[in-house]
């Protein structure tokens, strides 16, 4: 299943959870109708079963208590993974941590992030967790995070590791997140009514009905102590038919996922490692927070018991699991130390084979890579183990000093304005000087101390560092962030005009930053080839330029791509370079975002087609073609060399 096809199904999915969650509310207007209607005939008298004003009143009530509910857990999670990380008592990674099992976790999300083209996401741990378990959560691949437990850091091998981040990361380029959220703020919404029931009884635990003349105090007690019985009774009802759905939804994406990081990684023994330990440790999977509870379907494996026997659990059973992907399962979990005093001796010292050396991916020999056009674009989304051994040559290819670069706010900041310096000496010191003049001496001399290594940096290593910064210029102030994106734009005119990899550098850095600050859903979308005619032949005539040297070349790109998009066929031309200024290709970009999943796709095809009409790829036009894929929330890994 490719990118464009995952991303359908997520769709298709949230309209299928809305539909149910639809149905599990109109269960609880009519079983509140009920409750009121019964109530009432206790009071008045002749009071018809139906009644249309009871059931409008229920029926608003009933629709602004879980609206206002789920607005209000949307609202707590709106600000995307970090926000869900950090409500769960998550702590981020220090990007320079010693700790030998905190680096190689951070290494593990980088080369998984490279080797998938989306931006790196923020790291976290849950500490004191003990049990084996992680999850991935966002709104968009801009503001995604990872985090596991202490247990899975200590208790992994490298193998199992990348197999439970493999896992992880087919949860993010599937679009099961926002989906996730989006079942945490239903369920809540659910639960409430049964909340409110509850605090309706506690709040009537000291009442006391004394007898005598208070004959109607006494009535009203009785029916406050009904209307929250009821409510009660409805709301962990619906509550209960609400982790049903919840739970349906969650054990689906499970296997696709294990099967997926099988794919990705190329190594079974990784992933089943990790199951078969959370089987054979006492903990197992198991979360001590309650915090955790609302986010259950979230995370790797099943992290709290399920109630009413397997019905609401959020994940199929371990060995179901692990006989997906090894049929010759003995049913034989891994067997733990008999005994490990926490307090005295961590994980890494009581089990031999965490400690081993950092090993790579146990990959296949890799292939030559292919550069055509069907190559390109079913890359988009996907993890393969070439893509992830790919991702490996270009970090250990990078200086290590541009990886650490990546980690924090000011060397970051550093990095992206070193990675727009003129090779000739001239220009670079008019750009140096533009660096101390807007973004001042730190900054500059940051940039001064990364320029040796930048030097040597290979091209199609510079994007890569650009996504890998992305966590760290999150941090930014505003008035750093806004001060730094000044000072790249005087870096980009300072020889006024403006290379390929400096458009993509800048779009790439603003379409994310801006979604990894306010992370939101697109607009309407436009499924109209004929209304983004104008755009579809600008962005395919600004890509068939920067990959021909001559006008025929261009026009031959350009038909080669036109070719792909059967719908407007005679209807796109090429345009003149004066018509494919960066400035209107942003704005075509931006408005094209908003298009179909099928425009998307065809679009990327018909760029794939374009860059490869001549036979030869360079780094310049897969960079340009990354960009646009980068804008359209589409990502597209680095090409192996």
């Amino acid at each position: 299943m490719d990118f464009f096809e995952a991303q359908a199904r997520a769709k298709q999915r949230t309209s299928r959870l809305v539909l149910l969650f639809s149905l599990a509310l109109l269960g609880v207007i009519a079983a509140s109708y009920a409750s009121a209607i019964v109530g009432l005939s206790y009071t008045t008298r002749g009071q018809p079963w139906w009644d249309l004003q009871v059931l409008a009143v229920v029926t608003s009530g009933t629709l602004i208590l879980v609206g206002l509910a789920s607005l209000f857990k949307w609202l707590q999670l709106r600000d995307g993974g970090r926000a869900v990380a950090e409500m769960v008592g998550g702590r981020r990674v220090d990007p320079h941590t010693t700790e030998l099992k905190e680096r190689q976790l951070l290494n593990v999300v980088e080369e998984m992030a490279i080797a998938s083209g989306i931006p790196m996401p923020s790291v976290y741990v849950l500490p004191g967790e003990e049990g084996i378990n992680a999850f991935a959560a966002g709104l968009t691949t801009s503001d995604a995070v990872v985090a596991v437990t202490d247990g899975t850091l200590q208790k992994l091998t490298r193998d199992e590791l990348q197999g439970v981040i493999a896992h992880e990361f087919s949860h993010i380029l599937n679009g099961d997140m926002r989906l996730n959220l989006h079942i945490t703020a239903l369920v809540f919404g659910i639960l409430v009514i049964g909340l409110v029931g509850r605090g309706i009884l506690y709040s009537l635990r000291y009442t006391r009905v004394r007898s005598g003349n208070n004959k109607n105090s006494g009535g009203a007690v009785i029916a406050v102590l009904g209307a929250g019985v009821a409510l009660l009774v409805i709301g962990y009802a619906g509550y209960f038919f609400g982790r049903l759905i919840q739970a349906a939804v969650s054990r689906q994406r499970e296997f696709l996922a294990d099967a997926s990081a099988v794919q990705f990684t190329r190594n079974p023994g990784g992933i089943t490692g990790a199951l078969k330990k959370i089987g054979g440790y006492a903990l197992g999977s198991s979360l001590q927070s309650s915090k955790s509870a609302q986010i259950g379907h979230f995370f790797f494996a099943q992290g709290f018991r399920s109630h009413f026997g397997g019905l609401w659990a959020t994940h199929p059973p371990l060995p179901e699991r692990i006989r997906a992907i090894d049929p010759s399962f003995d049913g034989q979990y891994f067997n733990p130390p008999e005994m490990v005093d926490v307090a005295r001796e961590s994980w890494s010292q009581a089990t031999d084979d965490v400690s081993a050396p950092l090993a790579g991916f146990a990959l296949a020999p890799k292939s030559a890579p292919s550069r055509n056009a069907h190559a390109i674009i079913t890359s988009v989304g996907t993890l393969t183990p070439a893509n992830v051994a790919n991702a490996q040559t270009l970090l250990d290819a990078a200086p290590a000093v541009l990886r650490e670069a990546t980690r924090t706010p000011a060397t970051a900041s550093a990095l992206i304005c070193g990675l727009l310096l003129d090779a000739a000496p001239e220009p670079r010191a008019h750009q140096q000087a533009l660096i101390a003049q807007h973004g001042g001496a730190l900054l500059a001399a940051d940039v001064a101390t990364l320029d040796p290594s930048l030097r040597t940096l290979r091209p199609e290593a510079r994007l890569p560092l650009v996504l890998l910064s992305l966590p760290a210029l999150h941090d930014l102030p505003a008035a750093d962030l806004s001060r730094l994106l000044d000072t790249l734009d005087e870096l980009v005119h300072a020889d006024g005009r403006v290379t390929t990899f400096e458009f993509a550098l800048q779009k790439v850095l603003s379409h994310h930053l801006a979604l990894g600050k306010a992370p939101h859903a697109p607009g309407d979308e436009i499924y109209s080839f004929q209304a983004l005619e104008r755009e579809l032949a600008l962005v395919l005539s600004a890509l068939a330029r920067s990959a021909a040297d001559d006008e025929a070349g261009a026009a031959q790109a350009f038909a080669a791509g036109a070719n792909q998009l059967r719908l407007l066929e005679g209807r796109l031309a090429l345009l003149s370079s004066a018509e494919c200024s960066f400035e209107r290709l942003d704005a075509a970009l931006d408005r094209l975002a908003q298009g179909s999943l099928p425009i998307k796709q065809r679009l990327l095809t018909a760029g794939a087609h374009v860059i490869t009409a001549d036979g030869a790829v360079r780094v310049s036009e897969v960079e340009l073609l990354r960009a646009f894929a980068s804008a359209l929330d589409c990502p597209m890994p680095a090409l192996a060399a």
